[in-house]
């Protein structure tokens, strides 16, 4: 994803006062603690086995098993490749968590019925889960409906820079999730509840959330304009399905918008009734946590126009010491990872979380496999999520690393990496070579944490070593 309108920003020093703005949560306690050593805990009822690497998260295309986008006409290929896929991971005792929508919706859909602008979709959508839930479900015990319905929704419709590249600007974002939570999620939730759940196990959602960090801890403006960010980020969706109803802050503000002459909010509204069907549809959240943001309130007009940025009415602001090793937008900041998961807790009654993305990636021009900069990014967010685990009580279930391979990032293409394993995509065969980061990674999940400051340092040392020898098999 794309952040726009990003400031860098040499931070100042500030007075911190007790002030707090809505919910539990104290944004005044910033604790940018030394590393913690320690594990996840093996036989906390919060934290199980299920911490070590033994799921593997992959996403069925929607389009590969029902081509037309409806029941009718089921592509059989499609459903024995993912039946195959699911047998070998459960062979190797890998345990499947398979995503039902990660931004692939069958074309004849999009152009018959506008996508996801169309309130229709949801039959689709249930018939296309209810299949997947029939032919997989005796092997899949953990579903996820959506992927970061927030770039489905605001790169989708409202900016156009992701398929199907609609460029509704005030309006469009905001139908789109309206239908995706309202309809397709919580449709499939209930479908899932009352059919399903009791020859299967869970089933739940993933948001991507960037922190937000006020500018000024002192000042009341910074501190609203940061959870403004939040809210119009995360809670966007999270509040409806775990409160029933959109966050205060975003029908304010885009309400505020509407009375400058665009009449009506565009913010649709939820019925009591459908506050009702959608409050409490997840079993478990998932979440995708890359980068944090300075935040500050906006004292310039907005170059965005009538758009969901504008509505934000915030300004975002990095710190050009933070390091940027590949994607323009992704800053590697550990400690917003902890906030993150506190600002979850407080706010949504600590639910189960399992971590769905994490990663940072490199520039295609760079073959070095010696990816010392991942291997940091990995040991201080890990370590960021571990003291919440352990110190905090937040609920974390489990982690999955992004990604396993170098994979299509979208509208970047093939130009940026985030995998543990070098994919030489100039090669017919797409040939895999392992980053050092792969066997830093291994260590650190069989030891289920850092056990102690030596072992860890030796893992990086370790991984270094192997490094130069697949860097030679690459350049040959």
């Amino acid at each position: 994803m794309l952040h726009r309108g990003i400031l860098k920003w040499a931070p100042l020093l500030a007075l911190v006062l007790c002030v707090s703005a809505g919910g539990d949560f104290d944004w005044t306690k910033n604790e940018k603690t030394s590393f913690y050593y320690g594990t996840f805990p093996t036989d906390d009822i919060n934290l199980m086995k299920e911490m070590k690497l033994n799921h593997y998260r992959f996403s069925v295309s929607w389009p590969r098993i029902l081509p037309s986008g409806i029941r009718e006409h089921i592509n059989e290929k499609g459903i024995r490749y993912y039946n195959d896929l699911i047998d070998m991971l459960l062979d190797n005792k890998i345990t499947p968590v398979v995503t039902l929508y990660h931004w692939d919706l069958p074309q004849v859909l999009q152009e018959k019925y506008g996508g996801w602008q169309n309130g229709s979709m949801v039959g689709y959508f249930n018939d296309y889960a209810n299949l997947c839930f029939e032919r997989f479900g005796n092997r899949v015990k953990h579903w996820i409906t959506f992927n970061n319905p927030w770039s489905i929704s605001v790169e989708g419709y409202e900016t156009g820079e992701h398929a199907p590249g609609m460029k509704l600007r005030g309006s469009g974002a905001y139908k789109a999730a309206h239908n995706i939570i309202k309809q397709a999620h919580a449709k499939v939730w209930h479908t899932y509840d009352m059919k399903w759940r009791s020859k299967q196990k869970l089933i739940g959602i993933s948001l991507t959330a960037d922190w937000g960090e006020p500018v000024d801890v002192s000042n009341q403006r910074d501190i609203e304009a940061a959870e403004r960010y939040i809210h119009f980020y995360l809670g966007w969706f999270a509040t409806p399905l775990f409160h029933g109803d959109y966050p205060q802050v975003m029908k304010e503000y885009i309400r505020k918008s509407g009375q400058q002459g665009l009449g009506a909010s565009r913010l649709p509204v939820f019925s009591p009734q459908e506050k009702s069907y959608i409050r409490g549809t997840v079993d478990f959240l998932g979440l995708g946590h890359y980068t944090t943001r300075y935040i500050t309130q906006k004292n310039y007009p907005s170059s965005f126009g009538d758009s969901y940025f504008a509505d934000r009415d915030l300004a975002e602001l990095v710190d050009p010491q933070w390091p940027d090793p590949g994607s323009e937008w992704l800053y590697s900041v550990p400690w917003g990872f902890r906030r993150t998961l506190n600002f979850i807790k407080s706010q949504y009654g600590n639910p189960m979380i399992y971590v769905t993305e994490n990663g940072v990636s490199e520039k295609m021009l760079c073959t070095d496999l010696c990816d010392e900069w991942r291997m940091q990014y990995f040991r201080e967010y890990i370590n960021e999520m571990l003291k919440p685990a352990v110190k905090d009580g937040v609920n974390v279930k489990g982690y999955t690393a992004w990604s396993l391979l170098d994979s299509f990032e979208w509208d970047e293409g093939f130009s940026e990496r985030f995998g543990l394993y070098f994919v030489d995509f100039r090669n017919k065969n797409k040939p895999r070579y392992p980053k050092a980061s792969v066997q830093f990674y291994k260590r650190l999940v069989s030891s289920n944490g850092f056990p102690n400051q030596r072992e860890v340092e030796s893992w990086k040392r370790k991984a270094v070593e192997t490094c130069s020898s697949s860097n030679q098999l690459l350049a040959a």
